[in-house]
Order: C-alpha cells, then sequence, then structure tokens
C-alpha cells in the first residue's frame, strides 16, 4: 500500500555535513581518538576492575583504528577515488575496531576469569549464569522470595534475576561447562554480531545504484552499536544490553525493508530478553498500524514474550513477580544498583515523596508518547526510530533506578534512523517510471517539464 503522506526522515544539514567531511573519514578518526582517550581515562581512574582491565586493551585499540584512519586521510589527499579511502576500507577498519576494542578484552577478560579471576566480570554475566543453571534444573531461571531471603544479605542482589525468562538461554553454556567460552558475554557476542549482520543485510539496495547515502549511513549506525566505548564497554565487561539493542536495530531495518512479520519476530525475541524492548515493539506496531500489518507485526512482538513468560508462570508465579516485577519497582528484598545521577533519581533521593514526583513525570513523559503515537503514528522506520529514541532516553533520565549504560539505546537508535532513510529517487528514474505507469493505466502521456 503506497501512503501517500509517507515522508522521508531528513537529517539535519549541520550533521550530514559533519558526517560526511572527507568521506566520512574526518568523523571516524574523531572517534577512534576520543574512543582511545576514554578508554585510557577509564583504566586509570575506574573504580570497577573490569572496567580498567577494559580501558587499558581498548585505549590501544582504538589508537590503532585512529592511525589506520589517519592513513586513510592520507591516501585521500593524494587520489580522492583511492581505495583505501573508501567505504570497504572503512568498513574494514570498523570490523578491526570491534575485534580490538570489544572482542579482545572480552576474550581475555572471560578467560582469566576461567582461570580463577572473580573480578573479571560485571555482575549481570554471573545473574544471567546462574539463572541458565536454574534453568536446566528447576524449569525456571527465578528465585522465589523465600529462597533470596534465605541467602546471605551479601548475595541476595545476585540472587535476583531481573530479565525476561529468554535471557537465561545466554547461561545455559555455563550449566554445561566451565571455560572460556562458556561465559555469557562469548555468547552475548555471537548473537550480536549475527542479528546486526542481518539487520546490514536486510538494508542491502536492491540496486547499489541508486543506494544513496544509506551504505555510508549504515556504516555509521554499526560504528554506534559497536565500537563506541558506551557498547563496547558494555559488551566486554557486561553485555546483556546488546543483543536486544542488535535486535531492536534489526526489527527496525526489517520495518523499513517493508517486512513487518519479520520485525515482529525480531523485536519479540528482543522483548523475550529484556523489558527495554518492549517500548519498540509498541512503536513498531503503531509503524505497522499505518500499513493495515498491526497484527502481522504484534504476532511475533507480543507472543513471543508472552511465550517466553509462559513456562515460568506455570512453574512458579510468585518468584517471576518477585523478579521481574517486584525488584524493578523497588519492593525487592535488596536496592537496584542502578543509581546514576539522573534527574529521576535525583528527583526521587533528593525532594519529599520524590518516588511519586518521578513516576508521575515517567508516567507524563509515557502518556506524552503514546498521545503522539495515536495523533500521529510514524509512517517511516526512521521516524519510528527516532520516537523510540528520544523516547528511551526520557525514560532513562526520568526512572528513580537507572545507570549511565542504558543510555546506548537511544544513542545508537538515532544514529540508525539516517541508516533506515530511504533513498531520494533519482529525478530521470521517476520521471521514467511516472510514463510507464501512465501507459500501463492507459493515460495520455504526461509533458515533460520544461528547463
Amino acid at each position: 500500500m503506497t501512503v501517500a503522506a509517507d515522508r522521508t526522515t531528513r537529517t539535519p544539514a549541520s550533521w550530514r555535513r559533519i558526517d560526511r567531511a572527507a568521506g566520512g573519514l574526518a568523523l571516524d578518526l574523531g572517534l577512534y581518538a576520543a574512543s582511545a582517550a576514554f578508554a585510557a581515562v577509564t583504566a586509570a581512574t575506574s573504580t570497577l576492575p573490569p572496567h580498567r582491565a577494559w580501558g587499558a586493551v581498548a585505549a590501544f585499540g582504538y589508537l590503532l583504528a585512529a592511525l589506520a584512519v589517519a592513513g586513510q586521510l592520507a591516501a585521500r589527499r593524494r587520489d580522492a577515488a583511492a581505495p583505501l579511502a573508501g567505504l570497504p576500507a572503512r568498513w574494514a577498519v570498523t570490523g578491526f575496531a570491534w575485534a580490538a576494542t570489544t572482542l579482545s578484552p572480552l576474550l581475555l577478560q572471560s578467560a582469566q576469569r576461567a582461570g580463577g579471576r572473580i573480578d573479571r566480570a560485571q555482575e549481570e554475566v554471573v545473574v544471567v549464569e546462574h539463572s541458565g543453571n536454574r534453568l536446566v534444573e528447576t524449569g525456571t531461571p527465578y528465585l522465589g522470595h523465600d529462597a533470596i531471603a534465605a541467602l546471605p544479605a551479601d548475595d541476595r542482589l545476585l540472587g535476583y534475576t531481573p530479565y525476561q525468562p529468554g535471557m537465561a538461554l545466554f547461561g545455559l553454556p555455563r550449566a554445561v561447562a566451565d571455560g572460556w567460552w562458556t561465559d555469557a558475554r562469548v555468547w552475548f557476542a555471537l548473537a550480536t554480531a549475527l542479528f546486526l549482520a542481518l539487520a546490514v543485510r536486510a538494508l542491502r539496495p536492491a540496486d547499489p545504484a541508486a543506494a544513496g547515502d544509506r551504505p555510508a549511513a549504515v556504516l555509521r549506525g554499526i560504528q554506534a552499536a559497536t565500537v563506541l566505548p558506551i557498547c563496547a564497554l558494555t559488551l566486554a565487561t557486561g553485555g546483556d544490553d546488546l543483543p536486544v539493542l542488535a535486535l531492536c536495530l534489526l526489527a527496525l531495518a526489517l520495518a523499513a525493508a517493508d517486512r513487518p512479520g519479520r520485525a515482529g519476530l525480531a523485536i519479540g525475541a528482543a522483548g523475550a530478553l529484556k523489558l527495554f524492548a518492549w517500548p519498540v515493539a509498541l512503536v513498531l506496531i503503531a509503524w505497522a498500524a499505518t500499513r493495515r500489518s498491526a497484527g502481522k507485526l504484534a504476532l511475533g512482538a507480543l507472543g513471543l514474550p508472552a511465550l517466553a513468560l509462559l513456562p515460568a508462570l506455570l512453574v512458579d508465579r510468585d518468584a517471576l513477580v518477585e523478579n521481574v516485577l517486584r525488584l524493578p519497582l523497588g519492593h525487592g528484598l535488596v536496592t537496584s544498583p542502578a543509581q546514576s545521577p539522573f534527574p529521576g533519581h535525583l528527583i526521587a533521593t533528593a525532594l519529599p515523596a520524590g518516588r511519586v514526583i518521578a513516576a508521575a513525570l515517567l508516567v507524563a513523559a509515557g502518556a506524552a508518547i503514546a498521545a503522539r503515537l495515536l495523533r500521529r503514528p510514524p509512517r517511516t522506520a526512521a521516524t519510528a526510530a527516532l520516537i523510540c529514541a528520544y523516547g528511551l532516553l526520557a525514560a532513562i533520565l526520568l526512572m528513580p533506578a537507572t545507570r549511565f549504560g542504558y543510555l546506548l539505546y537511544p544513542v545508537a537508535l538515532l544514529a540508525w534512523a539516517s541508516a533506515l532513510t530511504r533513498p531520494a529517487p533519482d529525478a530521470a528514474a521517476t520521471l521514467t517510471g511516472g510514463f510507464a505507469a501512465d501507459r500501463r493505466r492507459g493515460r495520455p502521456p504526461r509533458r515533460t517539464p520544461e528547463v
């Protein structure tokens, strides 16, 4: 169905100029140089051992990537059409950067942890692996209230699994064997790479000559989801958010390719892992409604999370409620450690009745987004990505319990929106297509506009 009001989402001219400077290499150099500085500062100042270990390795990886881009810029100055300055070479440097700044520290920390270092993983890695083991032994990844209360006070936080049941699948390898390759982060990385590769494939144009700026925008979006420090650090030290993010990006890519059924399956799989994907699913359903395919998308978007919840609900309903609802809402036996100083957390802790105020602000933001979806549902995948990005940013800023790492969602979604924008059609091709359509419909041929 053709949607007449469907307009191409336009990127601000100032950002386009920055992004395209020196064929995209100028921003590449800035990204890798700034990331090298961030990693070096992290290695020197972080209070978290896994973060310091990541920074010590990643700083050199980013530096090498920056030097590679500097070489590309030098080649471009000599010859603007030099292969080293082209898009394939930029993809190669991005792949190297991800291997050097994410996979290398991840595998190193996994091997050190398998060798006995207990300070080489964040708590979420242990939580996911424990949930996988419980899934094998009991049929549910969750401990009930009484079982958590029976743990020593210092161990109760690790007794909670504040994720959807599907996340436990990444902990299954550790339930089978104990080694570096069973570390949950290894499987987070493999899943992330697979889902991002599928997203890139979904956005591949049928006619490369008509692709426009989309290939370069896809690369920029992949950089934001992989080598940007907020994503690289998260995957190397914890990682549970990256498969969720990659599935969200895949769902939006499939929406841009006008495949609502597959988009529903992708976002449904993300929702079976973590609640952060559920708002994205609602936005995509609103997008699908403009194409009269909301039911097709909702079947996967809502059905997969429901199927994932069903076994845990049947085995131990109270354990599911304790982990998935009570802890995030602040009614668990422990307090969530996610306490970054964003406005919602500051309001909740500093003002009288602060939690009520923060909750009211969060509900108001959600109501505003819902009203926008009802009045003007997104007609393009790019617009849907922008709504998701700004909506999640508002939620992260207003939630009483949140953390800086969650910002990877809005940052990556904002970068991905440009990759979802449909290439502007060539004027001559559009005119020729119009002539052909007129002939098929038996209309008089339209007159070529005078120049």
